[in-house]
């Protein structure tokens, strides 16, 4: 298929390939970076691979003749290259977003202009529930005041009923952020709601939510798998964001714990947990290496850690503190396959052993790769052993 803004944008740079190359290029990456720590399953492909986005940003600005343009910023740079629709994102997020560009004029809205530092349209978020079907418009704008507003949003809703909430965010500062710290929602409860792997997560303008759901519940899945939860273990959340995988994996533990720096997220966390009817998890707003750190100093026991770090990986400190938990199991879930490596190459070294891996591929018409590996706790005679096997690949 074609795109009118490929190799401009820096979204789907592998369009030239077959689906069926893709799979492959990728394994084979994982499996030359990771493969000499253990055992590596085939790659988990998409059912669905275009249209698969939930979340859609586009950014406004203007062309040489003054004409309102939509799209995305080409790649390294904030030129914006014009997208009506794009082969990776949710459609009706693409119609919507034409809507409000096409409305502009007749409500005399002007976008932003970075030069100038004039204009009011800024950026469009649009955030979709893929089970739930309900739309989230998020209107990045550089004043809390929108002219007309009730005229504005009738008129949105006239032509997409279909829209659940809209949210204004004012975003006055000279940045390359996308959203302003202030919000005020001009329509419906400000958020939506979807579920993932049979629970309901609150998705606000701001939320971490993985944007390809259908692969994310195999992600999650393999996940849960690896961990092989009985129902009496404890589990450590570590970078738990809004709570997401340690929700799920509440009704096969005994007790789960999250642990996450981020103070809003937290608190979604923990509306997650009550909206789910969740008792046996506990929310710390801590670092999660000074908290796991803390545990073992306690002597406290937890059984498996999940943990779902950022594309820079874990840095020496969490994963020194992870060591020093001695959780049976650990489950990474990684989305850069480089720090996977690296990362894997330290806890080898210190008491684990890989048992398996498997990629899982949440971003097709990319390069980016996600994957999910399982680590082992082994005796000190077996740590020997395995760090010579290690060597010898």
């Amino acid at each position: 298929m074609n795109c009118l803004a490929a190799g401009k944008c820096g979204g789907c740079k592998w369009l030239h390939m077959s689906y069926e190359e893709q799979l492959k290029k990728k394994e084979k990456t994982l499996r030359e970076l990771c493969g000499r720590f253990g055992k590596w399953e085939s790659m988990i492909g998409a059912k669905e691979a275009y249209h698969y986005r939930n979340k859609v940003h586009a950014v406004f600005g203007e062309d040489r003749r003054h004409n309102i343009i939509s799209g995305i910023y080409e790649e390294n740079t904030h030129h914006i290259v014009p997208v009506d629709s794009c082969l990776l994102e949710n459609e009706k997020a693409d119609a919507i977003i034409v809507t409000v560009r096409n409305m502009m004029k007749s409500f005399r809205l002007r976008p932003y202009n970075e030069d100038s530092g004039y204009g009011l349209v800024r950026h469009v978020l649009v955030r979709t529930g893929f089970h739930s079907g309900e739309i989230m418009v998020v209107l990045v704008l550089t004043s809390p005041i929108l002219p007309s507003k009730n005229n504005f949003i009738k008129a949105l809703l006239k032509e997409h009923p279909e829209i659940t909430t809209i949210v204004l965010n004012v975003n006055d500062r000279i940045t390359s952020m996308v959203l302003g710290e202030k919000e005020k929602v001009l329509y419906g409860k400000g958020y939506i709601e979807d579920t993932l792997c049979g629970k309901v997560f609150r998705i606000s303008s701001r939320s971490f939510y993985q944007v390809n759901p259908m692969q994310t519940e195999k992600l999650y899945g393999k996940a849960l798998e690896y961990a092989a939860l009985t129902g009496k273990e404890t589990v450590l959340d570590a970078y738990c964001g809004t709570g997401t995988i340690g929700i799920i994996a509440s009704g096969h533990a005994k007790e789960v714990m999250g642990v996450e720096l981020n103070r809003a997220a937290v608190r979604d966390a923990k509306i997650n947990a009550k909206s789910n009817y969740i008792k046996n998890i506990t929310f710390y707003e801590r670092d999660a290496g000074e908290f796991m750190m803390q545990l073992a100093e306690q002597k406290a026991r937890v059984d498996v850690v999940l943990m779902d770090p950022p594309r820079a990986g874990s840095d020496e400190a969490f994963l020194s503190s992870a060591v020093k938990l001695k959780p049976q199991k650990i489950v990474y879930i990684s989305c850069n396959p480089k720090t996977l490596a690296r990362d894997l190459g330290y806890l080898t070294k210190k008491g684990y052993r890989m048992t398996r891996g498997v990629g899982v591929d949440m971003f097709p018409w990319t390069s980016s790769i996600e994957a999910v590996v399982c680590l082992k706790l082994i005796s000190e005679g077996q740590t020997s052993q395995h760090r010579n096997h290690i060597c010898k690949k």
